[in-house]
Order: C-alpha cells, then sequence, then structure tokens
C-alpha cells in the first residue's frame, strides 16, 4: 500500500511517498502554494492518481500543550477538503517538533541554508509519514 505524507505550511507543502509495500518514506516534493487550497488540492489530487496513493497522513500542528491552534485547525480543515474530494482514508500524525528533526537532518549532512530552505518541507514530511509508518508497525 502506498502512502502520501503531507507537510502543510503557509507557503508550502512538503511531500513524501512510501514505498509500494508501505514501509518506508522518502521525500518527494515541495508545491509553493501561497494559500491557494484549490491550486494545491487539484495538485495533490493528481499525484495521489499518477503515483496510485491509496492513504494521506497530513501532519497536524499542536502546541507543546497539546491543545490545537490556528495552524491545526487549517490542517484539519484541509484533511476534510482532501477526504471529500479524493475519497480515500486521511490520517493525522502529530508533527510538533518535525521541522527542529528535519533542520537537525539537514545540518548533519552539511546541507547549505540555500539547499536546507528548498527541501527542509519535503524532509518533514518525510518524518511524519515514517513516524506513521512506524507506529502503524508496517
Amino acid at each position: 500500500m502506498r502512502y502520501l505524507g503531507l507537510d502543510l505550511g503557509s507557503k508550502t507543502l512538503g511531500m513524501a511517498l512510501s514505498d509500494a509495500s508501505g514501509l518506508i518514506a522518502s521525500p518527494y516534493q515541495v508545491i509553493r502554494h501561497n494559500e491557494n487550497y484549490e491550486q494545491l488540492l487539484s495538485e495533490v489530487k493528481r499525484v495521489v492518481e499518477e503515483k496510485n496513493v491509496q492513504e494521506i497522513v497530513l501532519g497536524l500542528p499542536k502546541n507543546m500543550n497539546n491543545t490545537i491552534g490556528e495552524k491545526g485547525n487549517l490542517s484539519l480543515l484541509f484533511k476534510s477538503q482532501l477526504e471529500d474530494l479524493l475519497k480515500i482514508p486521511v490520517h493525522l500524525q502529530d508533527e510538533r517538533l518535525t521541522t527542529v528533526e528535519a533542520q537537525n537532518i539537514l545540518l548533519k549532512q552539511d546541507a547549505s541554508r540555500k539547499k536546507r530552505k528548498q527541501v527542509i518541507d519535503e524532509v518533514a514530511a518525510t518524518i511524519i509519514l515514517q513516524s506513521y509508518l512506524d507506529r502503524k508497525g508496517n
């Protein structure tokens, strides 16, 4: 089963894909959206169809005290829109500190500041997806 991992930011959407067996997540791409969610939904639909994705894992940003703020509510709305459009399951995965973890990974790889900025969202999406796959026990 193939999964698509998503990290929804205010200007970008990081994407990661699992392998066909649903074991390993890999970075896929970043889409710049500038809050044009209609276009963003159609891009996700294209990827889902092109890559034969059966389920989506969407990062849910929570506050450190486990409450859901404005960005979390945006993710919940986006989840609903994805489910309505695609008719496939969309799972939420706590994404607290994934960007920090992604930044640390890229720093250890000695990636330049410019390179880190270009790939941080897809690395965060990969962490979100891999965390879900590991938790699910695939």
